[in-house]
């Protein structure tokens, strides 16, 4: 095979010197691989294989645990600390919980690799994170309709709560304004006062998905919130 490229989405250790790796790859989605060897001390591939980092990456096997062969690295690790980092390590938990194995990954891939070149620069963090959201729900076919259930076009002086067993809008009391809702429908976040909906109606839609087992990286963010809003800091 061409090799591939490639990001490392989760490891752990795997017998006494290998692992096995989550990837991210450009033609094939999330693939599940043995690296063998690379645990073992003064390995090259064990410095190459890091979060954020980009890969070029070969495997063999017929069935769902596949062996890599080939491992190199094709640029610099995106450098992340802090917010940047845990907003990283929730793209990665995210693809992980979500993206079935081998399934092609469409737009997932160029919005993924985007995001890491975001996540340094706070103000361009939010817009990626839903691109990429929203990029998975399309590709699992889980994305909202921006219509009411019955099919109809929102109503801009409307209120309308996500529907998600449709996908769908339904009037309501509190939720997001049915402007707002058409907005988000053509994917342009620019506009002031998008990036709260935005994120409502993403986590909205992806609950079903992630189901009811908590994200560990969406705990450690608000473990990162609730420090600097404590007075002692």
């Amino acid at each position: 095979m061409q090799p591939q490229p490639a990001y490392l989405l989760h490891k752990r250790p795997y017998r006494e010197t290998s692992a096995l790796v989550e990837l991210l790859t450009l033609e094939h989605g999330r693939v599940r691989a043995v690296a063998q060897g690379v645990q073992r001390p003064g390995s090259r591939a064990r410095g190459r294989l890091q979060p954020f980092a980009p890969l070029h990456v070969t495997w063999v096997g017929e069935g769902e645990l596949k062996r890599l062969r080939l491992m190199e690295g094709r640029g610099s690790a995106a450098l992340l600390a802090g917010e940047g980092l845990l907003c990283g390590l929730y793209a990665n938990e995210l693809l992980t919980r979500t993206l079935p194995v081998e399934l092609a990954a469409g737009d997932v891939f160029p919005y993924y690799a985007a995001l890491l070149e975001a996540l340094p620069r706070p103000q361009a963090r939010a817009a990626a994170l839903r691109h990429l959201e929203f990029a998975l729900l399309e590709l699992l076919d889980a994305a909202p309709h921006y219509t009411t259930i019955e099919g109809n076009e929102l109503d801009p002086q409307r209120v309308y709560h996500f529907d998600v067993a449709s996908r769908a809008f339904v009037p309501a009391e509190r939720g997001i304004d049915g402007r707002t809702l058409r907005l988000l429908a053509t994917g342009d976040w620019a506009q002031p006062g998008l990036a709260g909906p935005a994120k409502a109606l993403a986590r909205a839609a992806l609950a079903p998905l992630l189901g009811a087992r908590p994200l560990r990286s969406r705990e450690l963010m608000h473990q990162l919130a609730a420090r600097r809003r404590s007075p002692s800091h």
